[in-house]
C-alpha cells in the first residue's frame, strides 16, 4: 500500500479528530486557568475586534470556543495530511511533534495574531515566550503527533 492510498487516508481521520480534540481541550483548559473565563471572547476578538467580542456575551464566548477548536483541528489536519508524504512525521512522532508545536507557536504569534483584529505583536516577555513554546511543543504538538502514530498503525 503506497503512502497516498485511500485506505491510509481514511485511517488518518481518527488521528485528526483525536489530535484536534486532545490538543484543543488541553490548550483550552490551560487558557482558562491562565486567562480566566472570558478567554474565549479574547479568541473571538481576533475575528471581531475587542469591543464587539467582549460586548457580545454568550454568543461571542461560544464563537471563541468554536474558533479555538477550529484552529486545533486545522493544526491536526495539517500534520496528519503532511504525514501522507513525509512518513518520518509518524515514525519519529516525538521529535516531530515537539518541532511541530514550536512551529505552531511561531505561526500563531508571528503571523496569525499580528494580522488578526487585535493586532497583537511582540516584543514578548521572556517568561511568556518560554511558557508558550513549551505548552505548544509538549501539550499540543506531541499529542497531535502521537494520535497520528496511534491511529495510523
Amino acid at each position: 500500500m503506497n503512502s497516498t492510498s485511500p485506505a491510509l487516508r481514511v485511517k488518518i481521520l481518527p488521528a485528526i479528530v483525536a489530535g484536534g480534540l486532545i490538543a484543543g481541550s488541553v490548550d483550552l483548559t490551560l487558557a482558562f486557568l491562565s486567562f480566566g473565563s472570558r478567554m474565549p471572547q479574547g479568541i473571538a476578538a481576533g475575528l471581531l475586534g475587542p469591543r464587539t467580542a467582549f460586548q457580545g456575551g454568550a454568543a461571542t464566548w461560544i464563537l471563541g470556543v468554536l474558533l479555538h477548536y477550529f484552529i486545533a483541528f486545522a493544526a491536526a489536519s495539517v500534520y496528519c495530511l503532511a504525514s501522507l508524504r513525509l512518513t518520518f512525521l509518524e515514525e519519529h512522532y516525538l521529535v516531530c511533534g515537539l518541532f511541530y508545536g514550536m512551529g505552531l507557536y511561531l505561526v500563531m504569534n508571528l503571523i496569525v495574531l499580528p494580522i488578526s483584529a487585535i493586532h497583537a505583536m511582540g516584543p514578548y516577555p521572556y517568561r511568556d515566550l518560554v511558557q508558550g513554546l513549551l505548552v505548544h511543543m509538549i501539550l499540543i504538538g506531541v499529542p497531535i503527533a502521537f494520535c497520528l502514530r496511534r491511529f495510523s498503525q
